[in-house]
């Protein structure tokens, strides 16, 4: 009965959640990469949204979802293959934690957006180098 307690608190919630284990199931390699950088990305936007519109327990789900794609992201790192592509992106992903951890306390929604922005960028490139 759990199922079903959930679903009518918040069907829209529910159905993200089965979504986003659906896309994540299939995904592989740079697919599965990119689709987490899109998460995360969504995650630190509705962060700063929830900021502005002081929705607390939206904020509070979306910095925890970003912190754990996050954690996911560095765990995902071979070092032994990515040598020091793998060492920087450690660093930027450990930053980006540190980031929106510290943001967390207070209600400025820079600092979710302008993660939100640079993480952007590295998605973009993502998904550039896995066209070419």
């Amino acid at each position: 009965m759990t199922y079903a307690s959930t679903l009518a608190r918040d069907p829209f919630a529910t159905y993200r959640q089965i979504d986003a284990v659906g896309r994540t199931a299939t995904a592989d390699g740079p697919a599965l990469v990119q689709l987490l950088y899109k998460e995360l990305v969504a995650a630190l936007r509705a962060a700063a949204w929830a900021c502005e519109n002081r929705k607390f327990s939206v904020k509070s789900d979306r910095i925890t979802r970003a912190t754990a794609i996050l954690f996911a992201l560095e765990a995902g790192l071979d070092f032994e293959k990515g040598g020091q592509v793998s060492e920087t992106l450690a660093r930027l992903y450990g930053g980006a934690r540190k980031t929106v951890i510290n943001a967390s306390l207070g209600h400025d929604p820079k600092p979710f957006s302008d993660s939100a922005d640079m993480l952007d960028e590295i998605a973009q490139a993502w998904r550039t180098a896995s066209a070419a």
